[in-house]
């Protein structure tokens, strides 16, 4: 794939067979707008109940060929209780173990009108991003519009939470957060990839919010792998996203109880 989205791959599978520091500069992946091919807003649009009968799954692994760049390890003396507790901290931009890629996030870009106007599951669980350390955790997550986030401090020492999203229509959040302090859960209504969410009281920190159009998206671990399931049958854009890679689409088919398989190589240079 040439440039930093590269061109889209196209695979269409049948059967069973197949599934450093960011500063406050805006990074690459959040140019992309998650909206194209997805519906925006506030409320979903009503939808039929899904037929169990119909729906399939994609998976695969996100890949990375070539040397990874070496972590850069942060420097947080100017904070005591970070430099005293936080231990080695290092950047998460470029998380690589033998060849695969985390922290990537996976969506639906486009698909069957079902899939697109799909309603989030009674069963959702709320995300939660931490403060130990003196770093976010996790480096990125993910949740389906109208849905929630909830900010922990686990620190001795005083975090702020500010998100800077670009959709038209969202606003950002800026709050702070005393040592050890009382949880506090914020609502995300606009699709967006690759949020960044800074902490106005340590510059090295950073983390990623990314909001889904609809209930199918997924995070790559440690593994570099994802299952996206329950999706109708039909055929789909799928997109992959690095905080500094940028974005990779790939068209998949899926068919009623099978699973297609989607694999993504970001490439090393």
């Amino acid at each position: 794939m040439k440039g930093m989205f590269g061109r889209g791959l196209t695979v269409v599978v049948l059967g069973s067979a197949l599934s450093i520091l960011g500063g406050c500069r805006q990074n690459d992946a959040t140019k992309q707008s998650s909206s194209e091919g997805a519906v925006t807003g506030s409320v979903a649009p009503a939808s039929a109940p899904l037929d169990p009968a119909t729906l399939g799954a994609v998976s695969g692994t996100i890949r990375f060929s070539g040397k990874a760049p070496a972590p850069v390890k942060i420097d947080m003396s100017q904070d005591p209780v970070c430099s005293m507790t936080g231990g080695d901290n290092f950047a998460e931009q470029y998380i690589v173990h033998d060849g695969k890629l985390a922290n990537v996030y996976l969506y639906i870009k486009s698909g069957p009108p079902a899939a697109m106007s799909a309603p989030a599951p009674k069963d959702s669980v709320i995300p939660v991003i931490d403060q130990v350390g003196c770093k976010y955790a996790p480096h990125v997550i993910a949740l389906m519009r109208g849905g929630s986030v909830e900010f922990r401090n686990s620190d001795g020492t005083m975090h702020n939470i500010h998100t800077l999203p670009t959709a038209e229509g969202s606003q950002p959040i800026d709050i702070s957060q005393g040592a050890k302090g009382s949880p506090q859960t914020k609502q995300f209504n606009w699709p967006e990839v690759m949020i960044p969410v800074r902490c106005n009281n340590h510059p090295w920190m950073n983390a990623f919010i990314n909001v889904s159009a609809t209930p199918f998206f997924a995070v790559t671990g440690a593994d570099g792998h994802f299952s996206i399931n329950g999706l109708p049958a039909g055929t789909y854009t799928l997109a992959a996203v690095h905080e500094k890679l940028g974005e990779k689409t790939m068209t998949v088919t899926v068919e009623p109880k099978g699973t297609a398989k989607a694999d993504f190589d970001f490439g090393g240079k």
